[in-house]
């Protein structure tokens, strides 16, 4: 029964966020998908040893694949472990990736992972985010609204 309920909290808690990318990229719009795993890569998702913000999916053949999302190796793994670096394709339905598709024509959009999280039936999922990175007057002026937003909660 103890191990029941450890299960349960584990699961809720993983939530890995790319902090960077908001900073970075204006999204345009954001899709959930799940992820096409081994066995020592979900083991690692739930201790939350994910790295993402080099991340990006690319479309081929019609599918998605997402690259430079690091996954560490499984410490308990055997000779079975999977590679850290490996491209790991996403599941989406076909009218979301035509969407993807029809997005990334314009120039300076990409693809890029946002959140990494375990859903309440236990499996991995990727929140992926339609994207535009940001020029510098972009990113002052996202600063200086989270100034002035944060000066009005303070009451000042």
């Amino acid at each position: 029964m103890a191990k029941a309920k450890e299960k349960d909290r584990i699961k809720k808690h993983v939530n890995i966020v790319n902090r960077r990318a908001s900073f970075e990229y204006q999204f345009l719009d954001k899709y959930t998908a799940g992820v096409m795993l081994k066995g020592t890569e979900i083991k690692s998702i739930r201790e939350g040893k994910v790295n993402m913000q080099d991340g990006y999916g690319v479309i081929h053949n019609g599918e998605l694949f997402l690259h430079n999302m690091h996954i560490s190796t499984y410490t308990e793994g055997t000779h079975y472990n999977h590679e850290p670096m490996r491209v790991r394709k996403l599941l989406l339905n076909r009218s979301e990736l035509k969407k993807l598709e029809k997005g990334l024509q314009e120039q300076g959009v990409t693809i890029i992972p946002i959140r990494v999280f375990i859903s309440d039936r236990g499996f991995a999922k990727v929140e992926i985010a339609l994207a535009r990175g940001k020029k510098l007057h972009d990113k002052r002026e996202d600063i200086k609204a989270k100034d002035v937003k944060r000066e009005m909660e303070r009451g000042f």
